[in-house]
Formats: structure tokens, sequence, C-alpha cells
């Protein structure tokens, strides 16, 4: 008969192991100090990028003086690309002061607002924003103080100007008559160290990480990046506010051959289909300076032909982004 060991019994018990007590571990540091040492210790290794999460900067009633400009960061979230046949459903913008010298102030105020659209929002863009139509539902955006946050505005940026603007100004005259600049296409990125141009590229590589895809969210997002300073090399912002008060001319290669197409387009010219009023051709935008240049390219590379002279239209901030 097969025996079975009692664990259980007296025995057993006397020749069983004694149970050890773990040490207790000692609680870890907490606060600034604690987290600031664990931040150097890994960035330190040299195998760890850390980033900060986003806190957005404190709303003042009384900003320092020094920065007498007043420039606006806004964002908007659209159901489409068209400006023509699609609405805004959020606009977000924070107003802060600046100088001369493209130094940022202080913030001076915050605006974020949701509107219901005429027709449900499309699921691709409820995917991209987290916008619902649930949300929107009877919401409409405070024309009032929209209008007075903007109106004393010496400069209003967008990271795609060339998008928001044309929506802005469909939505409220306000935006006609200030001068626009865009951050994503005025400044040099790649000169600054970033690989990219799209604003999570941009914020992640600046260090942070937030909640993105939100107006207000992103308007700060986009403020701290272009307020980050580098081992004394200017700002972004300066560099941005600097291209503001350039004039550019956009030359239309009107009537170009069509076998030329490929040289434009590998040149940087943009196709234009006459829709907007403008002329029907491809189309360039660049510094005053290098207008005389660009004529001679299309004289003796396009048109051949040296006494051909195609349209031109001078811009500034104010005319620039328009649709």
């Amino acid at each position: 008969m097969a025996m079975q060991f009692d664990m259980f019994a007296p025995e057993a018990r006397e020749t069983s192991r004694p149970a050890t007590r773990r040490a207790r571990p000692a609680p870890s540091p907490s606060g600034p100090a604690a987290e600031a040492s664990l931040v150097a210790q890994l960035t330190g290794t040299g195998r760890y990028r850390i980033l900060r999460k986003l806190e957005p900067r404190a709303v003042t009633a009384e900003p320092r003086p020094g920065f007498p400009l007043r420039g606006i960061i806004l964002d908007t979230e659209t159901t489409g690309l068209d400006h023509r046949r699609n609405e805004i459903i959020e606009i977000g913008a924070i107003a802060f002061t600046y100088n001369a010298s493209g130094d940022i102030g202080d913030i001076t105020g915050v605006f974020g607002g949701l509107r219901q659209p005429v027709a449900p929002i499309p699921p691709e863009i409820t995917r991209l924003t987290g916008i619902t139509d649930e949300m929107v539902a009877g919401q409409e955006i405070d024309v009032a103080a929209l209008d007075a946050m903007v109106a004393p505005a010496d400069l209003v940026i967008a990271h795609n100007a060339a998008f928001d603007r044309p929506f802005c100004e469909t939505f409220h005259p306000v935006f006609e008559r200030k001068a626009w600049a865009c951050s994503n296409a005025e400044i040099d990125w790649s000169a600054l160290d970033y690989e990219g141009t799209k604003l999570g590229y941009l914020i992640g590589q600046a260090g942070f990480f937030h909640d993105g895809h939100r107006a207000v969210d992103d308007c700060f997002a986009l403020l701290e990046v272009l307020n980050r300073a580098v081992d004394g090399v200017p700002t972004a912002f300066a560099e941005l506010h600097r291209a503001s008060q350039a004039s550019r001319v956009r030359i239309y290669a009107e009537h170009s051959p069509f076998d030329m197409k490929d040289h434009l387009k590998a040149r940087g010219y943009r196709w234009a289909d006459g829709s907007d009023g403008r002329p029907k051709s491809w189309w360039i935008e660049i510094a005053e300076e290098a207008v005389d240049e660009e004529l001679r390219f299309l004289r003796s590379e396009i048109y051949r032909y040296p006494e051909a002279d195609p349209p031109k239209r001078r811009l500034t901030a104010f005319d620039r982004f328009r649709a």
C-alpha cells in the first residue's frame, strides 16, 4: 500500500524551515527635488529622453512693461478642409504681449469655444479631433469675446495660416484686417535642429508632451515651442516676427508650357486651378530680393523668351495666407 506523507503531522512541522520576514522597503522620496534627481539620473545615462508635461502659463491682468505689442496664437478645428463648404467647430486662442525684438512677455487672455455646425461632424473629424456631435450640440462661439481679444492684436499666428485664415475670415470680419504669420511656413525649423514641422514633432523635440488636437492646448504648446531659447540662438518667435515684417512676392508662371510642369514643381511651384480668382497657373512665393533671379530662371528655363513678364503680386502679412 502506498504511503502518504502528512505535511501537517508534528514531525513535518518540526522539519519545516522557518519563514523569513522580508524587510519592508524604505519609502521613496518625493517632491520636486526628488523628481529632479530622478530626471538627472536617467538623462545622465545617455539612454533616456525625458518629456515633461506642458503646463499652460498663467494669465495676468497686469502685463509687465516693456512688451507693448500684442499677439494672438490661434487654432481652429473644422468639419473639413474647404472653407467654402466646411465649418469651424472650435476656436482656441491665447493673447500675449511681445516687443519689437521678438521677446514674448505675458499671457493676457485665453479663449476657447465650440460651435454646432449645420451638418453632423464627419466620423473622420471626430477621430482626429475628439469632438463629437454631442459636445457641440447647442454650442455657439462667443463672438463678442473673440472680437474683444483679436481686435487689439498686432499679429495673428497659426501653425498652418493658409488653412486657418480663410476659415477665420469667413467666420468673422475682425480677422480680415489683421497681419498674419505662419509658424509652419515662415520658420526654418531644420536650422533650429528640429526634424519636422508638425506641432507634435516640435513639442516633443522641445522636451514636452501635451494633450493635443484640442485648440487651446495646441495654442499653449505652440507658444512654448516659439519661445524656447537654445544656446543663445534667437527664438523661433523672433524669427517669425522678422518674417512677418518682410514683404514677399508671388510670381505666377502663367501660360507656361505644359511639358515644363515637372521643372516648376521641382523648384517649389504650386498649382492654382483658378477657382479662387487667381490666375490659373503654377505659382511660387519668394522674398523680394529673390525676384530677379526667379525671373531669370523663368525666362531662360521655362518660357525661353527673354522678354517674358509673368504676373507678380507683392504681399505683406496683411495679404498673405488669404484664400
